[in-house]
């Protein structure tokens, strides 16, 4: 597809990143909702589920963000949200197929390995989608991606716990993700990178020159 016709639907590729944004949430949110059936259905300590609510989640989360933000400098981000929804959603079911501790944390890790992956490549999407003086609008429409997502899970969870079980709550939301995926690749094509923007560098930077900018740019205290 020739760049005229890529940028002739930014409203329709970020209509879809706001769709992945809100599953990003409402799968991270789900199990805050399951807490006590899970709890009570595995056998769970205090200090397990909240191993579960937090760490779990977050060691891979918190870490993997820069290095999937610097790969998507150099590789097609449109795949990289892609790949990630499909892995953040294939181990948001398999949590409801947990039978102890171990499995569910396990599924927690891989969860926040995929969605370490969807948010920096969006952003860099919108950027190439939009020119800069729409790009704030385009970034707080997106935005709304997070209490959207947030009620999203807490109602649907709710819904599907009293109605079903918290097991049918994981695995639908799960699938709903896994069948997004083909349809985001298959909508939202890779965009003419700095299209907008005027002196975009030929090759992006180092990862060390990367960090050493951030380094530079952060505030310090004291």
């Amino acid at each position: 597809m020739a760049a005229g016709q890529i940028k002739a639907n930014p409203y329709l590729a970020l209509s879809l990143l706001l769709l992945v944004y809100i599953f990003n949430f409402a799968d991270r949110v789900l199990l805050g909702v399951m807490a006590m059936p899970i709890k009570l259905d595995l056998g769970l300590s205090d200090t397990q589920l909240g191993l579960l609510g937090g760490t779990a989640f977050a060691l891979f989360y918190a870490t993997l963000g820069v290095p999937i933000a610097w790969f998507a400098d150099r590789h097609s981000r449109t795949w990289i949200v892609t790949i990630a929804i499909t892995v953040w959603s294939g181990f948001t079911a398999l949590c409801g197929f947990a039978t102890n501790f171990a499995q569910l944390f396990a599924a927690r890790l891989c969860v926040g390995v995929g969605e370490a992956g969807g948010v920096a490549p969006s952003y860099s999407l919108i950027s190439d989608y939009f020119p800069p003086h729409q790009r704030a609008r385009a970034l707080g429409f997106y935005s709304f991606g997070i209490p959207i997502g947030s009620a999203l899970g807490l109602a649907f969870g709710g819904f599907i716990a009293t109605t079903f079980d918290w097991r049918v709550a994981f695995i639908a939301m799960g699938v709903a993700g896994i069948i997004i995926a083909p349809v985001f690749k298959a909508l939202v094509r890779e965009p003419v990178r700095g299209g907008f923007d005027v002196n975009v560098p030929a090759n992006p930077p180092r990862f060390g020159e990367a960090l050493r900018v951030f380094s530079r740019a952060s505030p310090r205290f004291g």
